[in-house]
């Protein structure tokens, strides 16, 4: 009887686990929530969902507020044990994902100077931001890769409107490495959508970017800022232009069958309503 009750509750955390991975932005809590009453066990479910949650927020460099500043929960900037980096503030802080709280911010131990190439990076990321992504956030990260001085910088920006009926997160990271004359900049975009009315339709769009720059001093934070907005672009054009591909031809070119096509809701509450009446006067 134990072995079989442990056996349910390793079915059960392997079932939260499969289920919370691939959370929608924005959805996260509302999976934990769903899950919950979905295995009748909250402890268990809020068990299994920590360490994922960790590892969503970190993924979608969720943004967080504290001390009056935004910081981005990265992968680049996690100390480990639920503790960040701030690099604007120079300090540490413990964040709890599933309660989305922070707590316990310090100075770090060893004072970190950033350096002035970190902040015109930062300077020039934070006001193209502001001008392109009016709900974006961004942060620069400045990692030790052996000898190897590397900068890593991330955007993001989101639009979560439940109310609509949908979700949607567009994110960014530029890396490249410390180094004299020229650096080779890399950047990684990856943008999601969630539509769920009257449907669950997930949309994942990504492209890998890469280019060689001068390392002058300041100017290669403007020349950085310029390679991202063109890169930004062309992104951006590209999915309108493959979502415009995808017409109404190009649908029912890959049905097996033509189906008609009405634009508009099917209301299965009238039809069904209607059908009962129409049984209901059949029988009298």
């Amino acid at each position: 009887m134990r072995a079989g009750q442990e056996l349910r509750e390793l079915e059960k955390a392997s079932l939260i686990c499969s289920l919370l991975r691939p959370s929608p932005p924005g959805k996260f809590g509302q999976v934990v929530r769903d899950l919950s009453t979905l295995v009748q066990d909250d402890k268990l479910a809020r068990q299994e969902a920590a360490p994922v949650g960790a590892c969503h927020n970190k993924n979608n460099f969720t943004p967080i507020q504290i001390n009056r500043r935004t910081v981005l929960l990265t992968h680049y900037n996690n100390l480990g044990g639920n503790r960040f980096f701030d690099p604007q503030d120079k300090f540490f802080f413990e964040f709890d994902h599933l309660r989305g709280v922070t707590s316990k911010p310090q100075l770090h131990g060893v004072m970190l100077d950033e350096g002035e190439l970190w902040e015109a990076l930062h300077k020039g990321l934070k006001a193209y931001v502001s001008c392109h992504f009016p709900e974006g956030n961004c942060c620069v990260f400045k990692k030790s890769l052996g000898k190897r001085q590397m900068f890593v910088a991330c955007i993001e920006a989101h639009q979560y409107q439940p109310s609509n009926h949908w979700n949607g997160l567009w994110k960014s990271d530029w890396t490249f490495a410390l180094t004299p004359f020229t650096t080779q900049v890399t950047g990684f975009f990856l943008l999601q959508v969630h539509y769920f009315r009257d449907a669950n339709l997930h949309v994942t769009a990504s492209k890998s970017v890469s280019e060689t720059l001068n390392v002058i001093d300041s100017q290669f934070a403007t020349d950085l800022g310029k390679f991202v907005e063109v890169e930004d672009t062309k992104f951006h054009i590209a999915i309108l232009e493959n979502t415009q591909a995808l017409s109404e031809d190009i649908w029912r070119k890959n049905l097996r069958r033509k189906l008609p096509v009405t634009h508009t809701f099917m209301n299965w509450n009238k039809l069904f309503k209607d059908q009962h009446l129409k049984t209901s006067a059949s029988n009298t």
